[in-house]
Parts: structure tokens; C-alpha cells; sequence
């Protein structure tokens, strides 16, 4: 079996925001640890990064805001927005972030890995065209998508988002374009205020954004659903060409910044039915790049979790986990799944009515 190809380098741990910041380099160090003790358990290989390009950067944001941010190089700080800033270091960061991305995407597409994570600071979904935000300065997810069109002559790509904040920054980015099919789970109402049910895309794009927006206390039970019932139809129907995972931590139990309640287990079980769905629909080409998760212990066991699925998961000799029922899920969540999939059927009137 190939290896799961991982993106793991030093320059990610400078990036410095300040030292109470939630967004800081130990995210990473106990991620990287876990990895060095995991040993031969997980069937993993590093990927190289490399610094992305200001062109390829610049397909996503504006150029004069790539110029902007390069401009911080060797500053000790700058404030872009007032949860976001830079170091002397975050220049060669980010740039690193987007370009061991695009080489992870690479490696998938060209089959030399399974699939893919990028275990990478800064994050990105936030960042829009022309500013920073929510931590993240350039969209890593967004960049690679558009490389994946470009170098590799995709007409399809899905995003799928589980972070606990809206992706509203990847949301935009494709907000017209239904070559990109945009799902987002999430907190609401929570930070950035975006991502109610009615955003569904714009123009040709319509129908190509698909907001799950949840009440606090959302569980294991609730993502398994909504995965189940919303998320894996969709990608049958759309048929993407690879799938890209924005792979957020916060929304597990213990994150301080936010109020779900998803386990390791739970991110497991999301993992598994994206493996499946991505192994009938385009081969198995599976893309995650990490975005939130601010409690350590949760990052790590979460992602030792998610690792050990990618690496060893068997997609065809496995029967399916146990589909939740409506009647089984909170109220709220019911509420809002039913909600959604009556909007989504408008747009694909193939999803199930259960």
C-alpha cells in the first residue's frame, strides 16, 4: 500500500504571532512529536516543500497584497488585522505553507503518495483577496485548487471544510466558479459572522457552495450525519476530480476556542466516509491541509487519528459505518440538516430525502 505523503518542516514553527497567542508554533511541535513516536505504525512519507511562487500566490490574492506581506520579511512584527500579524519569519512560512501544499497535491495526483495531509502553519481558509484574517494570511486551500486546475487540467475540485469557523475566504474564492464545489460544517453564529444556509454561490456558481451552519454542542453524531447524509451524496453527484479537506481541530470537545463536541473518534469516522466517497469518485486523490486547533492534547490524538486512517484505511473491504438516523441527532441539528437539504435539492435534486 502507498504511503500517506505528510508536509512536516522547521520553517513552519517560525512563525510567531506572540507568546499567548492560540495560533502558535507548539501547535505544530506536539503534532511533529506524535509523529516521531508514532515509528512504523503509520505508513507515512514527507513531502519537500518549497517556497510557492509569487505567481502562483497571486492567483488567489491581489498582487499588491502579496507584495504587501512579502514586505514584512525580516520585521519583527506587523499587525495585518488585530488577531493576525507577522514576524521576521512568516514571509518564508506562508510561502512554504503554499508551496509544500502544491507539491502535496502534486504527489497525489501524479500517484507516487495515497493521499495527502499537510500538517502546516500559518493557516488559511480566512485569508480573502486582499487581507489577512482569523489567523491566516494567504488561502493555502484556495491556491491549491486553482493549481490543481491549472497544472493538471481539472474542470472538478471539492473543498470540504470542517473547521469550527467558516471558511469564508475559500468561500469567496469560488463564490461564482462551479468548477469548485465549497462544503462548510460549522459553528454559527461564530466567528467570521459568515456561512448561513442561504450563501449557495453566485451566478454560475450557484448551487456550488453548501453551508451547514451549527448550534454549539454538535457531536460526533451530528458530523457522522451530516457527512452520511449531505456530504458524501453531494461528492457522488458533483463527482470532483480530488478533494481537498480543510482540517480544522477546533470544533473537538476540548478546543478553548470554541463549543462543539467532536472527538478524535468522530474525525476518524468523517475521514473514513471521505476516503470512501473519494476512492468511487476519483481514485482515492485526497488532499487535507490543517487549519484550526488550538488544544494541544486534542490536536494531537486527533490528528494520530485522522494520520492512521489515511495510512492504513481500506476503503473497498470496509462495509460502512452505521448511518445515524434523523430521529438520533440533536434537535437543533436535525432542524438544520433538514433545512439544508431541502435548500441543496434545488440545486441537486438526486440527494436522498433521508
Amino acid at each position: 500500500m502507498k504511503p500517506t505523503g505528510i508536509l512536516r518542516e522547521p520553517v513552519y514553527l517560525l512563525h510567531e504571532m506572540g507568546h499567548y497567542h492560540p495560533e502558535n508554533p507548539r501547535r505544530l511541535e506536539v503534532v511533529y512529536q506524535m509523529l516521531d513516536e508514532a515509528g512504523p505504525e503509520l505508513n507515512i512519507q514527507q513531502i519537500p516543500a518549497r517556497k510557492a511562487t509569487f505567481e502562483e500566490i497571486a492567483t488567489n490574492h491581489s498582487p499588491r497584497y502579496v507584495e504587501a506581506i512579502a514586505s514584512t520579511a525580516g520585521h519583527r512584527q506587523t499587525y495585518l488585522d488585530p488577531d493576525t500579524s507577522t514576524c521576521a519569519d512568516s514571509w518564508d512560512a506562508s510561502t512554504a505553507a503554499v508551496g509544500g501544499l502544491l507539491n502535496l497535491v502534486d504527489a497525489v495526483v501524479e500517484g507516487r503518495v495515497r493521499n495527502g495531509f499537510g500538517l502546516v502553519r500559518p493557516p488559511g481558509h480566512h485569508a480573502v483577496w486582499d487581507r489577512a484574517m482569523g489567523f491566516c494570511i494567504f488561502n493555502n486551500v484556495a491556491i491549491a485548487a486553482r493549481h490543481a486546475m491549472s497544472r493538471h487540467a481539472m474542470e472538478r475540485i471539492a473543498i470540504v471544510d470542517w473547521d469550527l469557523h467558516h471558511g469564508n475566504g475559500t468561500q469567496s474564492s469560488f463564490y461564482d466558479d462551479p468548477r469548485v464545489l465549497f462544503i462548510s460544517t460549522h459553528q454559527y453564529p461564530h466567528y467570521p459572522g459568515s456561512g448561513s444556509v442561504q450563501e449557495t454561490g453566485r451566478g454560475k456558481g450557484e448551487g456550488y457552495t453548501i453551508n451547514v451552519p451549527l448550534s454549539p454542542g454538535a457531536g460526533d453524531l451530528e458530523y457522522v450525519a451530516i457527512f452520511h447524509k449531505l456530504v458524501a451524496p453531494v461528492l457522488r453527484i458533483f463527482k470532483p476530480e480530488l478533494v481537498l479537506v480543510s482540517a480544522g481541530f477546533d470544533a473537538h470537545e476540548r478546543d478553548p476556542l470554541g463549543g462543539m463536541g467532536i472527538t478524535a473518534q468522530g474525525y476518524e469516522q468523517m475521514v473514513r466516509i471521505l476516503m470512501r466517497a473519494a476512492a468511487e469518485i476519483c481514485s482515492g486523490r485526497l488532499v487535507l491541509t490543517l487549519e484550526g486547533g488550538y488544544d494541544l492534547h486534542a490536536l494531537r490524538e486527533s490528528i494520530a487519528s485522522v494520520l492512521l486512517c489515511l495510512s492504513t484505511f481500506e476503503p473497498d473491504r470496509f462495509k460502512g459505518t452505521e448511518e445515524p438516523s434523523m430521529e438520533s441527532l440533536h434537535p437543533r441539528a436535525t432542524h438544520i440538516l433538514t433545512e439544508v437539504l431541502s435548500t441543496q435539492r434545488e440545486y441537486w435534486p438526486d440527494l436522498p430525502e433521508k
